[in-house]
């Protein structure tokens, strides 16, 4: 009896953990649409920036995290792009993250027209925002090996979309994700917490069945 009640406290925490841990996890903020890679892709470094709008639910989100689609000549290499934030298209209005290097990258292979698309994952200071509209700029990328162009591919996702030189154009494949502004998800303190609390119950029980 005494390790049945102890086994089911110890399946009761398990579960609380496991359902506790994807919410946990970095929320999806936006997402503007999987990687196209075989329409066009627009500069985003030699002085071109492009900017895209998105809209942030909920409370407001602290934002940590962002993947973009990207066109590269074969062999280069993306190492770091400007990031504005702003409630206007081009605008910084509402925080800025310069020269952010990219954290990985995930190569998905050359298109028909011989560029390397790759998924560029970056991560950064948290960034928060409230409810609302904003845009996203992209702009003085920087390609490492041999200084060549980066282009931010269009996947004509949700998004409005503007480039600095061609004016209105369709959207970019790019995903913000971060932690959610005073939501309700549980601190693990409080997990730890509870699971104690059930631990408690199960060794009263125990000295109730044992008289």
């Amino acid at each position: 009896m005494k390790m049945r009640i102890a086994l089911v406290s110890l399946l009761t925490i398990v579960c609380l953990v496991v359902a506790v841990a994807p919410a946990m996890a970095d929320n999806l903020i936006y997402s503007n649409g999987a990687i196209n890679g075989n329409v066009k892709g627009y500069t985003i470094n030699f002085g071109f920036s492009v900017t895209d709008s998105f809209t942030v639910g909920g409370n407001g989100f602290s934002v940590e995290t962002l993947s973009i689609g990207a066109w590269l000549i074969p062999g280069d290499h993306f190492d770091s792009v400007d990031m504005l934030f702003g409630s206007a298209p081009f605008g910084n209005d509402d925080g800025q993250r310069l020269g952010v290097a990219a954290t990985s990258f995930n190569d998905l292979g050359l298109n028909s027209f011989g560029y390397d698309i790759q998924q560029i994952n970056f991560t950064f200071d948290n960034l928060r925002l409230l409810p609302g509209t904003y845009w996203l700029t992209l702009q003085n990328a920087v390609e490492s090996n041999f200084g060549d162009p980066l282009y931010w591919d269009q996947n004509s996702g949700p998004s409005q979309a503007q480039d600095s030189a061609l004016g209105v154009i369709p959207s970019e494949s790019f995903t913000l994700n971060g932690t959610p502004l005073g939501g309700t998800t549980p601190e693990p303190s409080s997990i730890m917490l509870f699971g104690s609390g059930v631990l408690g119950l199960a060794g009263v029980l125990r000295r109730k069945l044992n008289r």
